[in-house]
């Protein structure tokens, strides 16, 4: 047969096909540019069998012209000569569409980060980590114990002071307070005066027991809080304390003393009611101490905010009203607004303090130049008066409450 080739059966063409070449229909060649990298594709269609099927590969494998080839006048060539552009990557099965971006997952690296360190505990954990701080509040509560054991003398001087110089106010020449049982003296010298004086050396171990509790379940960013929530909360419940000794039980104490010794009746005042009255005066004005922080918290947890605060700030000075009628020893208004008016100092420093964490969460900066000016143009206000009333109008600065005096 013609265009017989060197080996039988193979045709007079390369040993290879390129893709390209087997990809395209018949009467369409590929062919390589080799300078520019390019590939010129030409098709040709032509009803000449010579032309588009006279090729030897043809002839050799017993392909034979359409048996109604168009008119051979009818050629036409179309050359295209472009860059092959690169296969696009296969899109993964059952897509139905092109090739999604590659994944950062920087998203869920912000979560992980967030939620770093942060616990999944079951109940039963819950209640085993509950026991272990309450044990080690305990602890602390009996190291404290001992301390004020060992000072017990010093501080029940101190604790009793208030009732001698009420009573010597009130004209008692040798003020004392009685023992009426036998074991009142040791019940309440030496334990529940302990105990009390204890409470409040360990309230910052106990709030920090309570931080360690509730903060594997809080977000990394708010976990930055622990110093500030122990160091403001111990700080407010001893500040209450000491706003007790010093204000609201010594005036409150000489108030009721006062008006009740005279006509007949001599005061007679035992260890075990005098330590519950200052128990419950200590440990109450500390509790309302705590209120700046609480407010705080709630705003953390987002259950109230600065706004909410603001509109319902009438039924929140109905609430304080109440409770200092509760803490205070005393049914007078002068004593009432004593421990009113603090309160409600401190529950518009627990607003000051929601709004803060709001703006934080904003990203946004208080104007703390503006405040600092006004603080000290307040101070300032209040010294110059102070200083007009002491040099110009015979007043007097003494070391007690109301520290003024004329």
């Amino acid at each position: 047969m013609a265009g017989t080739n060197d080996q039988a059966g193979v045709p007079p063409q390369d040993h290879e096909i390129s893709s390209q070449e087997e990809a395209l229909p018949s009467g369409q060649t590929a062919e390589a540019t080799e300078s520019t990298g390019e590939a010129k594709v030409s098709y040709e269609q032509t009803t000449d069998a010579s032309a588009s099927y006279g090729d030897p590969y043809y002839d050799d494998y017993g392909y034979e012209p359409p048996a109604d080839p168009a008119p051979a006048s009818t050629t036409t060539a179309l050359v295209e000569s472009a860059p092959v552009p690169a296969p696009p990557a296969a899109a993964p099965a059952g897509s139905g569409g092109s090739t999604p971006p590659p994944y950062s997952g920087a998203d869920d690296e912000e979560e992980d980060d967030d939620e770093a360190g942060m616990l999944r505990m079951s109940f039963m954990e819950h209640l085993e980590e509950l026991r272990n701080r309450i044990l080690k509040g305990l602890l602390g509560v009996g190291v404290a114990f001992a301390v004020a054991i060992y000072f017990n003398n010093e501080i029940w001087l101190l604790v009793s002071a208030p009732a001698i110089d009420a009573m010597k106010q009130a004209g008692i020449t040798d003020p004392k307070l009685a023992i009426l049982t036998p074991t009142e003296g040791f019940s309440v010298i030496w334990v529940q005066l302990p105990i009390l004086t204890a409470i409040f050396l360990s309230s910052p171990w106990i709030l920090y027991q309570i931080w360690a509790f509730i903060a594997p379940g809080l977000y990394k960013r708010e976990r930055k809080w622990a110093a500030p929530f122990v160091i403001s909360s111990a700080g407010l419940f001893i500040l209450g304390g000491l706003f007790a000794y010093f204000v609201a039980f010594k005036l409150g104490l000489a108030f009721l003393i006062g008006i009740g010794v005279g006509n007949n009746a001599q005061a007679v005042i035992s260890l075990s009611n005098y330590l519950d009255l200052f128990t419950n005066v200590s440990l109450g004005m500390g509790l309302v101490f705590e209120l700046p922080v609480l407010i705080f918290f709630l705003s953390l947890l987002r259950i109230v905010t600065p706004s909410f605060l603001i509109r319902n700030s009438r039924y929140a000075l109905l609430a304080i009203v109440v409770v200092a009628a509760l803490v205070t020893p005393t049914p007078d208004v002068v004593n009432l607004m004593l421990l009113a008016l603090p309160m409600t100092l401190l529950y518009f420093t627990g607003v000051f303090a929601s709004y803060l964490l709001t703006l934080s969460r904003e990203n946004k900066r208080f104007p703390w130049l503006i405040l600092f000016l006004i603080v000290a143009g307040f101070l300032a206000v209040f010294a110059g008066g102070t200083y007009l009333a002491v040099t110009h109008f015979g007043w007097k600065l003494v070391p007690t409450y109301p520290f003024l005096i004329r």
